[in-house]
C-alpha cells in the first residue's frame, strides 16, 4: 500500500495573514493550530509503520468476512458473552 500526499504540506499558522478585531484573529489562529495538529497528527500516523500494516490488514476482503462474524448476533441478547468473544477470537486467529 502506498500512500501518497497532494498539496502543500506546510504549516498553516505560519503561513496564513491574521486580520480583524482581535477576538476573531485569536479565533482564527487558534482554528489554524487546531488545523496544524491535525496535519501532523494525519501525517504521523500515514507515515507509522503499525498503523500503515493495520490499514492494510482491515482493507483485505478476507478480513472483513472475519470482522463480520464477529459482530453482534440477533438473538436478544445486549451483546456478546466472553466464551463466544474467545471462540470466535480463536477462529479468526488461526
Amino acid at each position: 500500500m502506498h500512500i501518497t500526499t497532494i498539496g502543500n504540506v506546510n504549516s498553516t499558522a505560519a503561513n496564513a495573514p491574521v486580520r480583524g478585531p482581535s477576538a476573531a484573529s485569536a479565533e482564527a489562529a487558534r482554528i489554524r493550530k487546531d488545523v496544524d495538529a491535525a496535519r501532523n497528527t494525519a501525517l504521523s500516523a500515514l507515515n507509522n509503520d503499525r498503523f500503515r500494516s493495520m490499514l492494510e490488514q482491515i482493507s483485505d476482503p478476507g478480513a472483513s468476512g472475519a470482522l463480520m462474524t464477529m459482530g453482534a448476533d440477533n438473538q436478544g441478547s445486549a451483546g456478546t458473552d466472553l466464551n463466544t468473544a474467545l471462540s470466535r477470537y480463536a477462529e479468526n486467529s488461526k
